[in-house]
């Protein structure tokens, strides 16, 4: 596998900045809509009124997500990694500065508009994967999937701490809600310049197949056909979606239980990002080695839903952050294994079909939580936390289905 080191440690870097990026930009949205204070929108929006059209305005990007992850998935097979990988990134880089002059001219419809572009180009992890099964044997394959959750990690430990003091005009006095997105465009025309001259192609055969823009919708449908997949897809979903309410609102949850700002929410997700970053390089990894992705995901999407739920107990801002390691401890167990488990679902080919899938039923798992929970939320502030445990219980559930039946099958088979 030394062959393979540098278009790893490439990856890697790619998945990096491009963390470092969104990360930048996460502190800075919640708190332009929801605090009066801000400018952005009139003062005579009410609080639940704000909240409602943030969670409209976070879902945008996962809807463009569930349409843009398949169809660069797919290119990917035909084309290649690298020229899709660059074209997601232009469509990175326009996204950021549409919604940095969106701010900049108070447009909410410039603010949709640039999370649908840079939605898109998000998709880019379903070709960041397909490189990395490139790449990867079953031996390896675990613990190569484990390098995005550390480039994830490390990327927001700088992100989010950086994007809240780039929007704080207490450390810079021009600096406003709009600069953390210039930055996060600046960092991702660097990524361009390194994915030009640094990353290798690793799709070895072009893969020929129909693309529409349909494909996510079709790729739903194909998910949940499968007899033998409907069940691990079901997983996927429902572990996702618990985890989004969490991801997606928890920024809400801070403002108001404990009047976070863009620097303190930054600095919150910035230790997140630490916690991600050593669960995933100094226990993920040697878990992976001792354990199957069946065992382990046995155990940490139960451990993950009662993280979630955990989350609820604080009454001081200052005990959330005692709760951030569990989670990051069993979501690092999961997500890397709950790929490992799709990817070898797939076979030697297809990889970016397959991983395609994923992303579609990833993304409509996106997008959904910040839609219901920008209601429930006002209904209850800690509803969008139960019901995110909850829903984790569900695909822990459909997990071990999918697990027991593949072991009845093995066993039948030998």
């Amino acid at each position: 596998m030394s062959s393979n080191r540098l278009p790893l440690a490439t990856i890697f870097l790619t998945v990096f900045i491009d963390v470092v990026g969104v990360g930048i930009a996460t502190p800075t949205i919640t708190p332009l809509l929801l605090r009066a204070s801000s400018g952005f929108l009139p003062a005579s929006y009410s609080i639940d009124q704000r909240t409602i059209l943030l969670g409209y305005l976070l879902a945008s990007f996962s809807v463009a997500g569930f349409i843009g992850g398949p169809l660069l998935g797919a290119l990917s097979d035909r084309y290649g990694r690298k020229p899709m990988l660059l074209f997601s990134l232009v469509l990175t880089i326009t996204g950021y500065l549409i919604f940095a002059v969106g701010i900049q001219t108070q447009a909410l419809w410039m603010l949709f508009l640039s999370r649908i572009v840079y939605g898109i180009g998000g998709g880019n992890i379903a070709i960041i994967q397909s490189a990395i099964a490139d790449v990867s044997d079953v031996s390896s394959r675990t613990k190569n999937f484990g390098l995005i959750g550390v480039a994830f990690g490390i990327g927001f430990i700088i992100g989010p701490t950086l994007g809240g003091e780039l929007s704080n005009p207490k450390t810079v006095s021009w600096f406003d809600f709009s600069t953390p997105f210039y930055a996060a465009a600046g960092l991702a025309v660097i990524n361009i310049i390194m994915v030009m001259t640094t990353f290798r192609e690793t799709l070895a055969t072009p893969i020929m197949r129909p693309i529409t823009p349909l494909t996510g919708f079709r790729n739903i449908g194909e998910a949940f056909a499968n007899p033998r997949l409907r069940v691990l897809f079901a997983g996927v979903f429902f572990y996702a979606l618990g985890f989004n309410f969490y991801t997606q609102f928890f920024s809400v949850y801070l403002v108001k239980r404990f009047d976070f700002d863009q620097v303190h929410i930054g600095r919150y997700f910035g230790f997140v990002g630490l916690c991600i970053a050593l669960m995933q390089g100094l226990v993920v990894r040697r878990v992976a080695s001792r354990y199957t992705p069946q065992q382990i995901l046995r155990v940490s999407v139960l451990g993950l839903a009662v993280a979630l739920w955990c989350f609820l107990l604080p009454q001081q801002s200052w005990q959330i952050f005692l709760v951030a390691p569990l989670m990051a401890l069993f979501q690092g167990l999961t997500s890397p294994n709950a790929t490992t488990l799709v990817s070898a679902s797939a076979g030697d080919e297809g990889q970016g079909r397959t991983l395609g899938i994923n992303q579609s039923v990833l993304s409509a798992a996106f997008a959904i939580p910040p839609v219901i929970a920008g209601y429930i939320e006002t209904i209850s502030l800690s509803l969008p936390l139960v019901i995110a445990g909850a829903m984790v219980v569900v695909g822990w559930l459909y997990f071990n289905r999918f697990i027991n039946r593949e072991a009845i099958s093995d066993a039948v088979k030998a």
